[in-house]
């Protein structure tokens, strides 16, 4: 950049979210999203931080227990994903997508809450695909940059959740 030219102006972080790559055993849990007149896709399980959410951990284990009735063990940043994002109020900004890789501890659906669940748009229903490329590949994965990590990364994701990690 020419020494003349302004700096960049940084771009608000208008929502944050958290997300599970939430593995149980050798499976990855995702939830199949089918809307109205809309071809369905796959999303980790989570959603936005909010207010009431002390750190982006707590809102990834309130999100969890929301959508799937679960609780999850082992969480280890993984993967963050920046894309431009329009606020409710109109701010544009960016949404910063914190991705967690988890174990899942414990799943009772019976217990899924929440907006989701209680004035649903469509369907939300809880899938699992073997981890791997095969089967990461196998589903309509959002946001694409997550299916690529995760295609690229599925052992390194493994090493994260390793028992001599520390």
């Amino acid at each position: 950049m020419p020494a003349d030219s302004p700096a960049p102006r940084p771009r608000p972080v208008v929502k944050r979210t958290a997300r599970a790559i939430l593995l149980d055993a050798d499976e990855l849990l995702l939830i199949k999203r089918t809307k109205p007149d809309e071809p369905p896709y796959w999303i980790t399980p989570g959603g936005g931080v909010e207010p009431e959410d002390a750190t982006v951990v707590d809102a990834l284990h309130r999100e969890v227990d929301e959508e799937l009735g679960a609780k999850i063990t082992d969480v280890v940043p993984a993967f963050v994903d920046t894309v431009e994002h329009l606020h409710d109020d109109g701010t544009l900004g960016v949404k910063v997508q914190h991705f967690f890789v988890c174990r899942l501890e414990s799943m009772n659906p019976g217990r899924r809450h929440g907006p989701e669940v209680d004035e649903p748009v469509g369907s939300y229903e809880i899938v699992r695909v073997p981890f791997t490329r095969v089967g990461v590949a196998s589903v309509e994965l959002v946001p694409p940059s997550l299916r690529t990590y995760l295609e690229t990364n599925i052992e390194g994701l493994r090493a994260l959740l390793a028992s001599d990690l520390g």
